[in-house]
């Protein structure tokens, strides 16, 4: 038998990068503010577009287009040029609070 690995590794400025630093941004706000947030957050891009959505309980108030916008600004998106202008392109947020099944599930309360 032959067993294949195969993995995948992007350079700096991929998409996938912009899209876990995103992610991870919106996480480190809701922990600063809010110690027991429950954060299941997701990221995705596309040319000028940043749709950043799941599921977070928190107290803590994060303004998430904020948060998308300074991150592609840090990183160095601002031009069309790079595909993706941090203070015009769109974005979009969908974010619910985790749901009670889940809550009851992973938390053991609701």
């Amino acid at each position: 038998d032959t067993f294949l690995f195969t993995s995948e590794s992007v350079n700096e400025g991929h998409p996938d990068k912009l899209c876990d630093q995103i992610s991870d941004a919106v996480l480190d706000a809701c922990l600063a503010q809010d110690p027991e947030s429950k954060v299941a957050c997701e990221t995705c891009t596309k040319t000028n577009l940043v749709m950043v959505f799941g599921e977070i309980t928190t107290k803590a108030n994060v303004d998430y287009e904020k948060i998308v916008r300074d991150t592609c600004r840090n990183i160095g998106f601002v031009s069309d040029d790079v595909g993706l202008d941090a203070d015009n392109c769109k974005v979009l947020v969908y974010i619910e609070q985790q749901s009670p099944d889940i809550a009851q599930g992973v938390h053991g309360h609701l």
